[in-house]
C-alpha cells in the first residue's frame, strides 16, 4: 500500500513539472497548453505551482534522497515575466530582447558646385557666377582673370557660398582655386575654370542728349545702336530706363530714323514739365543683339528740361508767336509755304527744333536756286523745313506766304528767334492740308497719337 501511494505521488509530481515548461522547451516564447501563466521558483528549481483556474491545490512531497536536484532544475528553468517573450503583449518587445546593434552614420563629405559649371565655354559676361558647398563651408576661395588679377566677390555669412561681385570681360578664361571643409572635418579642393563668350563684334549705344544738356519741353530721348536693329528688342528695352524728377508719364517706342537706323525713343504723353531733372541708363554691356553681336558698354546721361517755350505758327495768320511759360514772349511777322502740294507746303503738326546753323547753304534746283545763304537757320524737320532769315521776302512777311515750305523771318527777327530757342522746343504749325509724318525725317514722334505710340514699345 505504501508502494502504491509512493507511485501516485511520483506521477503527480511529474505531471506538475511538465506543465511548467515553455512550449518548445528552448525559451523561445511558448506558452503552457492551458493558456495559464507560469511562475518560476528559485534558480535551482524550487517549488513549481500550476495556477490554472480549474486545478485544485496539490502538495508535492519533498524529494527522496535518490532524486537528482539537477534534473528538476533543467526542466523548470526560471523566467522573468517582465522580459520573457512568452508573456509579452506586443511584437516590438520580442525584437527588443535581441542584443542591441548601433551604427553612427559617417559625416557627409563636402560637395562643391559651381554655376555655371567648371569647364563651361561661351559663358555670358553677365552670368551670376557662384560656388556653393553642401555639407560643409568654404574656408578660402579666389577667382582670377587671365592676368592673375583677383576678381571681386563675397562669401556668404554662413560660409556656404561665394558670389561674383563684378561683371566679367569678353573672351576671357577665369580660374577658381580654394578649399572647402566638410561636416566630416576633412577638406576638399575647389579647382576649375570657365571661359566667357567672344563676340563677333560689339554694339555701341548713343544717347541724343548728353550730360549737362538743357533741352526744350518736346525733346524726345533717342537711343541708337550704331545702325544695328536688335533681334530681341524686348531684351534691350528692359535694360534701358528713364528716371525723372518730378515723375512723368512716358513710353518707349522703336522708331526707324533717317538712313534706316532703328532707335529707341522715349516720348512723354504731354510736353515735359519745365525744369524736370532726367537721368537715362542704357545698360547694354553683355546683351546679345543677335548674329554674334554684343553690347559694348553701358552709358548714362543726366540733363535738364529748360523753360517751357512753345512756338505757335498759324500759316494763315502770317505770324510766328513764341510763348514762354504760357505768356507771349515774341510775335514775328512771317511768310510760310506758298503751295498746297507736298513740295511747297509747310507741314501741319508738332515739329521739334533739332539743329542750328548761323549760316546754312540751301539748294532746290527744281525751283531755281542753289547754295542760297540762309542765315540764323533753325531746323524743325529733316524734310527741309527751317525757320530762317530771308531778306528777299521781308515785304511778304506778315501778309503773304511765298516760300517753298520754310518759315521766313527778317534778319533781325531770325537772329532773335535763333538765340532764344533750344533743342527740343516744339513748333506747332497749323492751317495746311499736309500733315507731318514719318516720311518727313528724324523727329516725327509727336505726329504719332499717344494711343498708337505706346504700342511701339516691345514690352507692350
Amino acid at each position: 500500500m505504501v508502494a502504491g501511494l509512493l507511485a501516485l505521488v511520483l506521477a503527480l509530481t511529474a505531471c506538475t513539472t511538465d506543465s511548467a515548461l515553455p512550449r518548445g522547451g528552448d525559451g523561445s516564447g511558448g506558452q503552457s497548453s492551458t493558456g495559464s501563466d507560469v511562475s518560476s521558483g528559485s534558480a535551482t528549481g524550487g517549488d513549481a505551482t500550476d495556477s490554472g483556474a480549474d486545478s485544485a491545490p496539490v502538495t508535492v512531497p519533498s524529494l527522496t534522497p535518490t532524486q537528482d536536484p539537477g534534473e528538476q532544475s533543467s526542466t523548470a528553468e526560471p523566467t522573468d515575466p517582465t522580459t520573457d517573450p512568452a508573456t509579452s503583449s506586443t511584437p516590438t518587445e520580442t525584437t527588443s530582447s535581441a542584443p542591441p546593434t548601433s551604427s553612427t552614420p559617417a559625416a557627409p563629405v563636402a560637395k562643391v558646385t559651381a554655376t555655371p559649371a567648371f569647364g563651361s565655354t561661351g559663358v555670358s559676361v553677365l552670368a551670376p557666377f557662384t560656388v556653393t558647398v553642401a555639407h560643409g563651408t568654404i574656408t578660402d576661395f579666389t577667382l582670377t582673370n587671365p592676368d592673375g588679377k583677383v576678381v571681386e566677390g563675397a562669401l556668404s555669412d554662413d560660409g556656404r557660398s561665394w558670389k561674383l561681385g563684378e561683371v566679367l570681360g569678353y573672351g576671357k578664361k577665369y580660374t577658381a582655386t580654394g578649399t572647402a571643409k566638410g561636416s566630416d572635418g576633412k577638406t576638399v579642393p575647389i579647382k576649375g575654370s570657365f571661359t566667357t563668350v567672344t563676340p563677333n563684334s560689339t554694339v555701341r549705344a548713343r544717347i541724343n542728349i548728353g550730360d549737362g544738356g538743357v533741352v526744350g519741353v518736346a525733346a524726345p530721348i533717342i537711343v541708337t545702336f550704331g545702325g544695328v536693329n536688335p533681334k530681341d528688342r524686348a531684351l534691350i528695352e528692359k535694360h534701358i530706363s528713364v528716371t525723372t524728377e518730378p515723375k512723368v508719364t512716358g513710353s518707349w517706342g522703336w522708331i526707324n530714323h533717317d538712313g534706316g537706323i532703328w532707335g529707341l525713343d522715349f516720348r512723354t504723353k504731354d510736353f515735359w514739365p519745365a525744369n524736370t531733372k532726367v537721368h537715362v541708363d542704357v545698360n547694354i554691356y553683355g546683351l546679345d543683339f543677335g548674329d554674334g553681336r554684343y553690347g559694348h558698354a553701358d552709358i548714362t546721361s543726366d540733363f535738364t528740361i529748360g523753360r517751357n517755350q512753345v512756338v505757335y505758327a498759324d500759316v494763315n495768320s502770317h505770324h510766328l508767336v513764341v510763348k514762354r511759360d504760357g505768356k507771349v514772349f515774341a510775335d514775328y511777322p512771317a511768310s510760310y509755304g506758298r503751295g498746297t502740294d507736298h513740295e511747297t507746303t509747310t507741314r501741319s503738326g508738332v515739329h521739334v527744333i533739332n539743329e542750328f546753323f548761323e549760316l546754312k547753304l540751301m539748294s532746290n534746283p527744281r525751283y531755281g536756286y542753289r547754295n542760297f545763304p540762309a542765315k540764323w537757320a533753325v531746323r524743325i524737320s529733316n524734310n527741309g523745313e527751317f525757320i530762317h532769315a530771308n531778306e528777299g521776302t521781308v515785304g511778304d512777311q506778315g501778309n503773304t506766304n511765298v516760300s517753298h515750305g520754310c518759315v521766313n523771318l527778317s534778319l533781325a527777327n531770325a537772329e532773335k528767334f535763333y538765340k532764344s530757342s533750344l533743342y527740343g522746343d516744339p513748333v506747332i504749325i497749323t492751317g495746311t492740308n499736309v500733315q507731318l509724318g514719318p516720311s518727313d525725317g528724324d523727329i516725327f514722334d509727336w505726329a504719332i497719337p499717344w494711343s498708337t505710340w505706346v504700342t511701339l514699345s516691345a514690352l507692350n
